[in-house]
């Protein structure tokens, strides 16, 4: 391939990645990926001479490598309150995201609204995610839903709500991977395949 045409493919590259970073929910995958195709971008840039090009994508990875050392430093305090499934912002909060929680939860359905146990997990006063699950008997749980809003995707909220749910007795939460986002996320946060379930030992956490 003709090194001309190699160069420019990969300013292609660099392009493509900045543009699909800002399609992207999560704030952390934003701005790593943004970070990579800055990176590319600003090699494109340097090759081609085009230095104020260079320069510019310089500051995006500066600005994008602080906000992500932010990111991961600040500690982040949650709370764990026990609702239900009248509850007036349950189904708000239920509603608003419906479309993000179908697209991760293709399962759930408006019977599984009707759970047994409604925990909703804050940060800082904000909603960061919600959890509904049904009492299975011997300290089981059955997960119906377990969602956490965009913002707070770096599995935090979740090892908080599993940490607390040990401290209170149970002894396993089982789920259904129903989409591969999210069965990406039971298998990072220690959840074990069994068949067609996923099945998370709190007392081996």
């Amino acid at each position: 391939m003709d090194s001309k045409v190699l160069i420019e493919l990969i300013g292609y590259l660099g392009s493509a990645l900045v543009v699909v970073s800002m399609l992207m929910a999560s704030v952390v995958k934003l701005r790593v990926v943004n970070t990579v195709g800055s990176a590319i971008f600003m090699g494109y840039a340097l090759v081609i001479g085009s230095y104020p090009t260079a320069v510019m994508n310089f500051f995006l990875i500066a600005i994008n490598v602080y906000h992500l050392l932010r990111l991961f430093r600040s500690h982040k305090e949650y709370d764990l309150v026990a609702a239900s499934p009248d509850d007036g912002f349950v189904k708000y909060f239920l509603d608003k995201y419906r479309a993000d929680i179908a697209a991760h939860f293709p399962g759930f359905t408006e019977k599984d609204a009707r759970a047994d146990r409604v925990l909703l997990v804050c940060c800082g006063g904000d909603p960061a995610g919600i959890f509904l699950s049904d009492d299975a008997g011997n300290g089981d749980l059955n997960v119906l839903l377990d969602y956490a809003v965009p913002a707070y995707r770096d599995t935090s909220a979740g090892r908080f709500l599993y940490a607390r749910l040990k401290e209170k007795g149970y002894r396993r939460l089982i789920a259904m991977g129903d989409a591969e986002k999210h069965r990406d996320y039971l298998t990072h946060v220690g959840f074990k395949q069994e068949g067609d379930r996923f099945i998370l030992d709190l007392g081996a956490k």
